[in-house]
């Protein structure tokens, strides 16, 4: 309980859940601003791609930021997240629009990859995983109140409306950084070579694609939880949004659970359960999808399993990208989002092809079974004691 008590965590957290509302807040007013900007669905979809673009390009942009203290990194990143929002709210049309989305998604990786330097800092001996998971439990909270408050407000009033409210956000969460993160030490500057250094060893690849695969699994089910839930489950359109706070609460419970478990198994052993639980779920999805109560619970399980191996892997890769610590937690995000892509798209493959809703939980065991042996790999080499 002290951990939960560090205002600088929460202030970290603050942060994430700016990020989790900006990356996701776009899927449930999709509609309203395909109306409003006069352009089709797939065109304001690209408003979710163009976010995921700005989180690739922007991880990197810590190779320029490398040498200043922690604390400022995070206070400019917030100052982008701000900027991003304030676009949004104003943008007169889709391109704007478009602009603004980018420019959302560049402070994401390296925010997590400051953060989670300094939630290291800030940890008691041996909670480390949890410090980490407290930071991280900000994206979850955003699942559970920002996002479906925002759809509310989007159909109640204007799509612009969240984003004033999320610039709002964006505001408290500067001046908690500004007033609860402490100042800790920058990291020994490496060079430019030696933030990438890391990456010619095999440890850090097996933690990237045990991210990339286990997202992909889930994810290829999760893009088109909506769906399932209304062809599958046979729940109505209109309370949809009302059950995904069932999947904010499992990423919730997912996140904290994946620290405490992290700290007293290591954070390998932890990814590999949750990977194996999340094979058989996933499976489970294929045959009990159309069973309502089964779905509800599926999807609290499954989000669960997400958000449980966010924390253990963003330890893992800064235990195991020695020099370049900020640029691997960066990584950790590209992977996570390159993920999110991947199974998105593989995903719909069976949807496209005429087949059940259901199928996209048997497309996802694949994926993760390979983040499973990824795992299995580091830990039998990396992680023996």
């Amino acid at each position: 309980m002290i951990i939960l008590m560090n205002k600088g965590l929460v202030a970290l957290a603050s942060g994430t859940f700016v990020l989790g509302m900006s990356e996701f807040v776009m899927m449930g007013i999709l509609p309203d601003v395909s109306q409003a900007l006069s352009v089709s669905i797939p065109e304001a979809g690209r408003l979710i791609s163009m976010y995921a673009v700005g989180v690739c390009v922007g991880a990197f942009s810590l190779l320029f930021l490398r040498k200043l203290p922690p604390k400022r990194i995070l206070l400019i990143l917030s100052c982008v997240m701000l900027l991003g929002a304030v676009l949004a709210m104003s943008s007169v049309n889709y391109w704007m629009l478009l602009v603004a989305r980018f420019i959302e998604g560049l402070p994401h990786g390296a925010y997590f990859g400051s953060a989670s330097i300094v939630s290291v800092k800030l940890a008691e001996e041996g909670r480390k995983a949890s410090a980490v998971a407290i930071m991280c439990a900000g994206m979850a909270l955003a699942n559970i109140v920002g996002n479906p408050l925002a759809s509310l407000l989007s159909g109640s009033f204007s799509w612009r409306v969240p984003f004033v409210v999320l610039s709002c956000i964006c505001l408290l969460e500067l001046l908690m950084i500004w007033r609860w993160v402490p100042q800790v030490e920058a990291l020994p500057d490496t060079g430019m070579k030696g933030q990438f250094r890391f990456l010619r060893n095999l440890d850090p690849w097996l933690i990237l694609l045990t991210t990339m695969f286990i997202n992909s699994g889930i994810f290829a089910w999760y893009s088109y939880i909506s769906p399932l839930l209304q062809n599958a489950a046979g729940f109505s359109a209109k309370v949809v949004p009302y059950l995904m706070v069932i999947a904010g609460t499992g990423m919730l419970v997912g996140t904290l659970s994946g620290g405490r478990f992290a700290d007293r198994f290591r954070p390998g052993r932890t990814t590999l359960a949750v990977s194996l639980v999340t094979i058989v779920l996933l499976a489970a999805v294929y045959f009990t999808a159309q069973i309502p109560s089964a779905s509800l619970l599926l999807m609290f399980l499954l989000c669960a399993a997400l958000f449980a191996v966010s924390a253990p892997e963003q330890l893992m890769i800064l235990e195991h990208a020695g020099g370049g610590e900020m640029l691997g937690g960066c990584c950790i995000q590209v992977a996570f989002n390159l993920g999110n892509a991947i199974g998105a798209f593989l995903g719909g493959l069976p949807i496209d092809a005429g087949l059940s809703y259901n199928h996209t939980g048997l497309v996802g065991v694949p994926l993760a079974a390979l983040g499973s042996v990824a795992i299995f790999l580091f830990i039998r080499k990396y992680e023996k004691a």
